[in-house]
């Protein structure tokens, strides 16, 4: 008898999304056979929560702001045993449910992140994103890192070590990471692309986006948490 395959549910955090949510939903609403989609709004106020609506009915406003508020309420209604944190504004590939499952089926893989590209990137961007895939992904074998775009789950680990920490204005994933990662393999899906739109890179500039990154790792590695007291959204 085949095992049956884990149930993915897929949680996406929002606010002021209007701009890019149908994108990312109507892929991951394109998927065979379907899988669960959670959106929670932080209030937003645009036509967020009007457009999740149209593709899943589990679409919940929450009064509080705060991307890991956001994400443990989402687990909260999600029933998936792997639990798929994506942001508003990527686009994963068709085939991603499948690959995501394809790494759970080992069991002792309690998380995963993947490679993640930017879209329309300049050559500087291109260079310096293939470098922190790279990164990413020899550090996954030693110290597991995560970023936000994507992340997967076990559901049963999740629980086990608390959720995310809402503490954190940002680095939740990474956080999150690390700590999931002293019960079982955190691991690179390496044949698992998503794309990342790059609207914080654009506004800001790159080597801003790239000198805050690097800040608040240093000080999350030192200090435990982030210099950074807000992750500003970007519009």
């Amino acid at each position: 008898m085949q095992a049956k395959s884990p149930r993915i549910s897929v949680i996406i955090p929002t606010f002021q999304e209007g701009r890019y949510l149908a994108k990312v939903l109507a892929r991951v609403a394109e998927i065979k056979p379907p899988i669960e989609i959670v959106v929670v709004d932080s209030g937003s106020q645009d036509n967020t929560a009007e457009i999740a609506k149209q593709f899943t009915d589990k679409v919940y406003l929450i009064r509080e702001r705060g991307i890991s508020k956001a994400k443990n309420y989402g687990v909260q209604q999600a029933s998936g045993d792997i639990l798929v944190f994506l942001d508003a504004d990527v686009k994963p590939p068709k085939d991603f449910a499948e690959k995501v499952q394809g790494a759970f089926n080992d069991t002792t893989i309690v998380g995963a992140t993947c490679h993640i590209v930017p879209e329309h990137p300049t050559l500087s961007e291109t260079v310096f994103f293939r470098f922190y895939n790279l990164l990413i992904r020899i550090c996954s074998k030693f110290k597991p890192h995560s970023r936000g775009e994507f992340l997967a789950v076990k559901r049963k680990s999740f629980l086990t070590v608390g959720g995310f920490d809402e503490t954190m204005p940002c680095l939740e994933d990474h956080e999150l990471a690390h700590r999931l990662s002293k019960l079982g393999k955190f691991v690179y899906i390496k044949d698992l692309v998503v794309c990342e739109s790059l609207r914080r890179f654009r506004k800001m500039g790159f080597f801003k986006v790239v000198g805050t990154w690097i800040t608040d790792y240093v000080s999350f590695m030192l200090r435990g948490k982030p210099v950074s007291k807000v992750w500003s959204p970007v519009r």
